[in-house]
């Protein structure tokens, strides 16, 4: 058995600035970080367009796993703000929360973002023009790193890392167990012990951490979903917003339900992709920073947030039963046509070919009402014709609407205002723990965990 002081599971935006703000602060502890997923530079999506147009359920998938988390390959957009990416500032204060993301934010301009732009919805004109439609713009800073710069931040986040971390890659954790002086983990062949253990998991080991949780007597809490498509328009209909704001976030309470739909994800310029979650493929949105990558289409998420109560507790099972149905009937991600959806009909391959926009993802045409429930897809309709009377064009007949998309939450863990769960040593981070939902707020949670266990050790 090797022994560390610290081990980190998961490398993911928490578990890497957990690694970093470990080594800066207390470069004496011993720490190991164990991800389940490829090196950064081993992650490569197998879909190239060509060859292979869709997803082929790789074994470990690359989008959504390795060094970086399912963030590698996101489009870099860290929200620095209180408002959304999840509560983390219920448990350690808005102050704290804002400070440790505006740190975050000086480690990656530090390390490759420097000449990337500080968007800000401050004193915007925007937020009238919102509110007098029944629209909502969320109060934010957004640093825009793009999907390439943020891959540069992580190799030069790595390559300061790997002489001061051990780091092992492709090896998933099978478990997590109490010992009297600290955490044994073990993996397929081998075991590792430490007296502080952070988990750092993502959304993808939401399966993992549930049964985590189970073993520990850990108690957890999930009632909440977010469900809907994500919308591609040419770049011209939200060039107003996002020239300005880059990432503009409107909430919007439906008429007929009083349902809450929001934006999210807006990628400027930005292509649709496959995601890859359990072994069910959905539909998400990337942008660059780099203008030969650019496209002349945006996408952003329209999602509905389901909440729900007793006695039904599997909020993500519900999401994930949506989301196969789409694969069942599509193999995969559905497109279609907001004008075929309005008359009722399902799309075709010569009505997407006929329309003037040009996908960026190759997906099954259909019809998504024989997917998403009545209840949702009225709600998506309505926020669309809403969008309209602030950025005219969006309720064309040729905005392409892809589902489905869901945004599962993890179980929402019990943990103290150290994020140290009821099990002294043990902390859970991240967008695994259900608290954090964004790239900032995740990293954030690590760097103040690391913090933390740095403070412990002084005292010893």
């Amino acid at each position: 058995m090797r022994n560390y002081d610290v081990i980190i599971v998961g490398a993911g935006p928490g578990g890497i600035f957990a690694a970093y703000e470990l080594s800066k602060t207390a470069p004496h502890l011993k720490v190991a970080v164990f991800e389940a997923g490829h090196a950064l530079d081993k992650r490569k999506c197998p879909i190239d367009g060509e060859k292979i147009k869709s997803c082929i359920n790789c074994k470990t998938c690359s989008i959504m796993s390795g060094f970086g988390g399912a963030g590698a390959f996101s489009d870099g957009k860290y929200n620095i703000t209180n408002d959304f990416g999840g509560t983390l500032y219920e448990y350690i204060g808005k102050k704290r929360a804002l400070e440790l993301m505006r740190y975050v934010d000086e480690i990656n301009l530090k390390y490759g973002g420097e000449g990337t732009k500080l968007y800000t919805t401050a004193g915007s004109r925007f937020k009238t023009v919102c509110i007098q439609h029944d629209l909502h713009l969320l109060d934010a800073s957004v640093r825009h790193l793009g999907t390439d710069i943020n891959f540069i931040v992580l190799e030069n986040l790595y390559a300061y890392l790997k002489d001061k971390v051990d780091f092992y890659f492709d090896t998933p954790i099978i478990s997590v167990t109490k010992e009297e002086d600290g955490y044994k983990v073990n993996t397929k062949d081998a075991e590792y012990s430490c007296r502080d253990c952070i988990i750092s998991v993502g959304r993808s080991g939401s399966k993992w951490m549930e049964s985590v949780c189970k073993a520990l007597d850990i108690s957890t809490e999930s009632t909440r979903v977010d469900i809907g498509v994500r919308v591609e328009l040419p770049a011209s209909v939200f060039a107003h917003l996002t020239d300005e704001l880059y990432e503009s976030k409107i909430a919007y309470r439906t008429e007929k339900y009083g349902d809450k739909v929001r934006t999210f994800c807006m990628n400027p310029k930005g292509s649709v992709v496959n995601e890859n979650t359990n072994g069910i493929i959905t539909v998400n949105g990337h942008s660059y920073e780099d203008p030969a990558k650019q496209t002349e289409n945006t996408n952003f998420a329209l999602l509905v947030a389901k909440h729900f109560s007793e006695p039904f507790k599997d909020s993500n099972g519900y999401g994930e039963s949506i989301a196969r149905l789409s694969n069942m009937l599509g193999g995969g991600v559905i497109v279609q046509r907001f004008g075929d959806l309005i008359r009722g009909r399902r799309s075709t391959q010569s009505r997407i070919d006929e329309a003037f926009i040009t996908p960026t993802l190759n997906a099954t045409p259909g019809d998504l009402s024989l997917v998403l429930p009545k209840r949702i897809l009225d709600g998506i309709i309505e926020m669309i014709y809403a969008l309209d009377k602030v950025a005219p064009g969006t309720a064309n007949e040729d905005t392409l609407l892809y589902g489905v998309e869901v945004k599962f939450y993890n179980m929402e863990v019990a943990v103290d205002k150290n994020l140290q769960s009821k099990h002294k040593g043990l902390y859970i981070i991240g967008d695994g723990s259900g608290i954090t939902h964004s790239l900032s707020h995740a990293s954030a949670s690590g760097v103040h965990v690391a913090r933390n266990i740095a403070n412990e050790n002084l005292k010893v």
